[in-house]
């Protein structure tokens, strides 16, 4: 299993005792989301499995189980408040939340942003299996500038839904293979989406949706940097949108793709230019290492927008 922070963790109720099955899937539940009330259809004996995968930021839970039923009181958050949501949905099954005062019956392909802060009922069968994965508040309520309350229910079988319930379903099938940052940026990635599915508005002009869109095409454009081929129609082919909606998002914040993805990979040169791991590296690898057609295109780019060349500012470095 991968070190550092990334912990995986597996729970059978079957590798106890009968009489302390419950009790166990009790106390994992409440120690890996908050605290809950539980009423079990068959309290003298319970079958049930979790897979837990976590690090300092995220967490994602796949579980199965016989039918129970969980509440959150409002006792219970005034002794244990927690703000943080949490992305719910089954693989198999049917799932029945109750929340806010509205219903909604979850079968593969929809799911739901549940909020821990606001009571609920969570009831489900024994031909269940179910994904929840836990998400920070301020990494909803921060990008959404959020005031009126998520939507309750969520589209997963196609667009940009789809795209998250296939990148949930792929760390728990790799979760045996991956590192603390490859597990937190692919976390990282499925908030962004989430936060633009939830934005309960496709249309490309609306200000939350802008606001959305803006924070995944900077996303991308960090980790793509170094391709000489990323450009704006890269972008949308990859992510999935027109090229006029990721335009129209970065025009909002007053710049274009092609001025974020040259900003993005000056950055990654003079970064680069500092590290001393980097010494070797003549101003043409950087260059071609950096995204650049050139060295002389980069040197002119660097030396606009820093006021010094290339050289000068890895001298003045060492």
């Amino acid at each position: 299993m991968p070190t550092g922070s990334y912990v995986v963790e597996t729970t059978r109720t079957a590798e106890v005792e009968v009489r302390e099955q419950t009790d166990l899937w009790s106390e994992r539940v409440g120690a890996y989301q908050t605290r809950l009330d539980y009423r079990y259809a068959r309290a003298e004996v319970f079958r049930g499995e979790m897979i837990r995968q976590r690090s300092d930021s995220y967490q994602v839970v796949t579980w199965h189980s016989d039918q129970i039923e969980y509440v959150r009181t409002p006792g219970l958050i005034r002794q244990m408040p927690d703000p943080d949501y949490r992305l719910l949905f089954p693989l198999a099954g049917e799932l029945l939340l109750r929340q806010d005062d509205q219903e909604v019956r979850l079968t593969p392909g929809t799911g739901s942003l549940l909020t821990l802060g606001a009571p609920f009922e969570l009831l489900h069968g024994a031909s269940l299996r179910g994904v929840i994965m836990s998400i920070p508040a301020q990494e909803i309520d921060g990008p959404l500038n959020r005031k009126a309350s998520l939507a309750t229910g969520l589209d997963l079988s196609k667009g940009l839904g789809r795209v998250v319930h296939s990148m949930v379903r792929g760390l728990n099938a790799e979760r045996g293979h991956l590192t603390t940052s490859q597990f937190d940026a692919v976390c990282d990635r499925v908030v962004e989406l989430l936060c633009m599915l939830t934005c309960g508005d496709d249309r490309p002009d609306v200000p939350g949706h802008l606001t959305a869109v803006e924070a995944v095409v900077r996303r991308h454009v960090r980790d793509h940097a170094a391709d000489p081929d990323l450009s704006g129609a890269s972008m949308a082919r990859a992510l999935g949108w027109s090229l006029r909606q990721i335009q129209l998002a970065l025009q909002h914040v007053g710049t274009t793709p092609r001025d974020l993805i040259r900003e993005e990979r000056l950055r990654l040169v003079r970064e680069r230019l500092l590290r001393a791991d980097c010494e070797h590296m003549t101003i043409t690898d950087l260059a071609y290492a950096s995204g650049f057609s050139s060295a002389s295109a980069m040197s002119t780019a660097f030396r606009r927008r820093f006021g010094v060349s290339p050289r000068e500012m890895r001298s003045k470095a060492r």
